[in-house]
């Protein structure tokens, strides 16, 4: 490394895995990014998502400057931070003067630092007087935390990733690791690599990467996991696995839930699931037989208007068995987001306070606003996030801040959050990018600072917190989140005759810090023994860890002593319920959502990053093939797929993952990407009745074929690496606007190093010339060089751009036959010289000169899947393939795809 090279301690700020990074820079741009060997966890190993955490950190769609519009038909302009927090002060005073606190509201994110959590929570319940402060952990880990605290006392995960190490059944539940949290799954595959005699079992509707990894496979039908839990619970009972010491001196409930699943058998749940009975039963027993049995889930259970029971029905197994509070055993809830869990420990949320103190409670009450040096804080609980928005769509709610989230796209029924929007007096967006579909609705969009360049903490799945260090100054003139609340309250306190200079004294974030410290001495998650100092000198610890502490707290509850009152764990009578909306003949199909491997949310990140398109590189929706031919069509059409609130329109993908009667759509294009607002526009808001997270996994939904006839494709890239980068993501931003007016259309990039944009659409009438004028302006494709192409009879035109031999930019309108190779000729920047003369030819198939890579499998090392095949083909296994290809050396989340591809060889012979 040269002197002008330096390194930066730093945590992905992907899942909630919370992986050490060591970021590479030379003080003002990031060069690259590895994992960080001494960061327990992940030990230097990272997935393809935080394996280019560097290539997303330019400044080319930040937003950098405040930007204001005091009129909704004006478009905002540049102004000073002074005169944005002068603005929103005075709105958010006036609107607090006339209706009261209750009708401002704040929603944000865990993608913030604690301490930019505990200004925010601060800023509303301290100096406004509202709990209307919620979360997009709402969405994603709400139902977890109010399972845990039915059952347990509080939310407190007991697990660690080391009990993967020392477990003997691993039961994975609603989630996908091997794309959702891939290191975690890192640490599964070596688990069971160090044990061969450990059982692996995957409750999911899907067949996915993990789930093919399984010993055994529980696809159950959707919404029906309490009753497959009871059911297993029912065997436990029956066949004396139950711990009965156990439940009589550390439990209560016991005997109503007995009661409640004795009628509950195997053969009555197989109905109810559409299992075979004999599974359930092999799945209980491999449970209640292990030495350690550990159970993971995710947003398969949360997601869910009853997620709080998912929850509490699948710890009941542990704590019938007694497998909890000791080495591989255990509950462990996997947190969708780098920071959720932090949020929560300073009451970021509606219905909570400061440290896990209870709202409803008066004496946690007082406590907080002793802390603060305030009378009170306020006692109603506020509004969670769908009945936020809802609040705004209604006119209760008249201004909302959003801070490092995109509701425009991650909330459930997109349409009403779009009327809520619209229908908002005042709405302050605060992120680090000025294009994200929320973005688009701001009055005020303030410029905030990213990865790479924020200090403060996180805390992770297992609960450890990381001192997180800046490796860059701001880029441009944003400012920490922390920061902005912090400023804001002060212009607010001073409108509002309150001493907010007293109550947010902050100079530096270490001083935030230390006041969150203070305000959990004496609780559950009491972290009075850490500071940044130590942090830095001992590395990431998890809480507990009190003053006087050596370390932190691996493993909770080895006391068999529970966070309740009585120190008894509690076991809860689930509801009976299975999906808030089924499925009948006019809506026939189960919807599922979730993530791909390659990308994140709502990919305001990811999104810019070429190679994380190789894996999948068009928004689409998988089905069964039997679904398909059953409504006359085909891999690769485009389908209309409309649920009771609305509709999208996207390719089909025919997927053995998929069992009959079921789709799935991920969860991360929306209007950025699409013509449409994506999943979302399909998923309905009905919520927990505990937790109130929304039933985001599933909705009922038909599928017709959608006859869109007049279809486009255009690329676009550079000769220089460098320009390509760049221009590509100005266009991507240009372009994003556009795509709602035609009927089908989909926004994505290709290639490595030199990225190009990928704009496919269809529509159901001719498209108008002025739009095709429009697109090839804005990429740079009405050039005079253009070669061009017309033919009118037959409504076709085409457009291509070579420079210095290569192709960089072709339009292809009425007919788009080569798509497929003229974009392998551009991303791999093949020569034009043979091929010019074929550039406009309806060739589904590449003439000799021009050669096909295929998808990339593993992004990594960029291999792809042609290369593959061709050397399982050849009798290659799973070593072979990493000694040759080195397939699946790097990060490792192809590796589960690569043993599928194995089994379908094998299967086939």
């Amino acid at each position: 490394m040269t002197q002008s090279q330096h390194e930066t301690r730093s945590t992905c700020c992907y899942c909630g895995v919370g992986c050490g990074v060591i970021i590479e820079h030379d003080g003002s741009r990031i060069t690259g990014v590895k994992g960080d060997p001494d960061h327990p966890a992940n030990f230097g190993r990272l997935c393809t998502k935080g394996s280019t955490l560097h290539l997303s950190a330019r400044p080319d769609t930040r937003a950098l400057h405040p930007e204001l519009r005091t009129a909704r038909d004006l478009p905002r302009s540049r102004v000073s931070w002074d005169a944005a927090l002068a603005h929103a002060a005075d709105r958010f005073a006036a609107i607090i003067d006339e209706h009261g606190p209750d009708a401002v509201a704040f929603y944000i994110s865990g993608q913030l630092l604690t301490e930019d959590y505990y200004v925010f929570n601060k800023l509303a319940k301290g100096l406004i007087g509202t709990n209307n402060v919620d979360t997009n952990s709402r969405l994603c880990m709400s139902s977890a935390v109010s399972a845990y605290k039915q059952t347990l006392g509080a939310d407190a995960p007991p697990c660690s990733y080391e009990d993967i190490d020392h477990t003997d059944c691993l039961l994975i539940a609603g989630g996908n690791p091997a794309y959702a949290h891939p290191i975690v799954y890192r640490r599964i595959e070596d688990a069971r690599r160090a044990n061969p005699a450990m059982k692996m079992i995957v409750v999911d509707p899907r067949r996915t990467d993990t789930a093919s990894d399984a010993d055994l496979h529980l696809p159950l039908l959707p919404g029906t996991d309490i009753w497959l839990y009871n059911a297993m619970l029912h065997v436990l009972l029956w066949e004396g696995h139950a711990d009965d010491t156990f439940i009589a001196a550390h439990t209560e409930g016991f005997a109503e839930l007995r009661k409640h699943v004795r009628d509950i058998t195997p053969a009555v749940a197989a109905e109810v699931c559409g299992l075979r009975a004999e599974d359930i039963v092999t799945a209980a027993k491999w449970f209640g037989e292990s030495k350690a049995a550990m159970s993971m889930w995710c947003q398969g259970l949360n997601q869910s208007h009853h997620g709080t029971h998912n929850g509490t029905a699948l710890i009941a197994l542990h704590l019938a068995t007694g497998q909890i509070g000791r080495p591989g055993a255990g509950p462990f809830s996997l947190t969708g987001q780098p920071n959720a869990m932090g949020g929560r420990e300073v009451g970021g949320m509606a219905n909570l306070l400061s440290a896990h103190r209870d709202m409803a409670n008066a004496e946690h009450r007082a406590e907080v606003a002793a802390l603060w040096g305030l009378p009170e804080v306020p006692a109603q609980p506020g509004l969670t996030a769908v009945e936020l928005f809802d609040a705004v769509r209604d006119g209760k709610v008249k201004a909302v801040w959003i801070a490092c989230t995109n509701p425009a796209h991650s909330m459930p029924d997109q349409a009403r959050i779009v009327e809520a929007l619209q229908a908002a007096e005042f709405v302050v967006v605060q992120d680090a990018y000025r294009g994200t579909e929320s973005a688009a609705f701001a009055d005020l969009l303030l410029p905030a600072t990213t990865w790479g360049e924020k200090e403060g903490t996180v805390t992770n799945s297992e609960r450890r917190i990381t001192h997180v260090n800046a490796a860059l100054p701001a880029a441009g003139e944003s400012r920490a989140d922390w920061v902005i609340a912090r400023d804001f309250a002060r212009a607010l306190g001073a409108r509002l005759g309150r001493n907010a200079d007293a109550l947010f004294p902050y100079e530096t974030v270490e001083q935030v810090f230390a006041e969150h410290v203070e305000s959990t001495r004496g609780r559950d998650l009491d972290i009075t023994g850490l500071s940044y100092a130590l942090l830095d000198r001992l590395g990431p610890q998890q809480w507990p860890f009190p003053a006087g502490a050596e370390s932190g707290t691996a493993t909770l509850y080895t006391d068999r002593r529970f966070a309740t009152a009585n120190g008894r764990a509690r076991f809860v009578v689930p509801s009976a319920a299975t999906t808030a909306e089924k499925i009948d003949a006019r809506y026939p199909l189960h919807l599922n959502t979730g993530r791909l491997r390659d990308q994140w949310h709502c990919m305001s990140r990811t999104g810019q990053v070429a190679r994380l398109y190789s894996h999948v590189d068009e928004p689409r929706v998988e089905v069964h093939a039997d679904d398909l031919a059953r409504r006359g069509l085909k891999d690769g059409d485009l389908v209309r797929i409309k649920s009771r609130r609305g509709e999208i329109v996207l390719r089909a993908y025919a997927s053995n993952a998929q069992r009959p009667g079921s789709t799935f759509v991920a969860m991360h294009w929306g209007r950025n990407a699409l013509s449409n607002s994506g999943a979302n526009a399909l998923t309905a808001g009905r919520v927990d009745p505990y937790s109130k997270q929304p039933e985001l996994k599933h909705a009922a939904v038909q599928m017709s074929r959608a006859d869109l006839p007049f279809q486009a494709l255009l690329l676009r890239t550079e000769t220089s690496d460098d320009a390509a980068q760049q221009l590509t993501l100005t266009r991507m931003e240009a372009l994003a606007p556009l795509l709602a007016r035609f009927a089908y259309a989909s926004l994505s990039m290709a290639g490595r190093d030199r990225p190009a944009l990928v704009l496919r659409i269809a529509h159901d009438q001719p498209i108008p010339e002025d739009w095709l004028a429009e697109l090839d302006r804005l990429c740079g494709l009405d050039h005079p060089a253009c070669l061009a192409y017309r033919d009118a009879r037959r409504d076709i035109t085409k457009r291509a751009l070579i420079e210095d031999g290569l192709l960089t930019g072709i339009r292809l309108t009425g007919e788009t036959a080569a798509a497929a190779w003229l974009r392998e000729v551009m991303v791999e920047r093949q020569p034009t010289a043979e091929l010019r003369r074929w550039l406009f030819a309806p060739l589904a198939t590449p003439p000799v000169a021009a050669k096909s890579r295929g998808r990339i499998v593993c992004n990594c090392l960029d291999v792809a899947e042609p290369d593959i095949v061709e050397a399982i083909a050849g009798g290659a296994d799973l070593d072979t393939l990493q000694a040759t290809l080195r397939c699946g050396t790097s990060c490792g989340s192809c590796v589960p795809e690569l043993k599928r591809m194995l089994d379908a060889r094998r299967q086939a012979a």
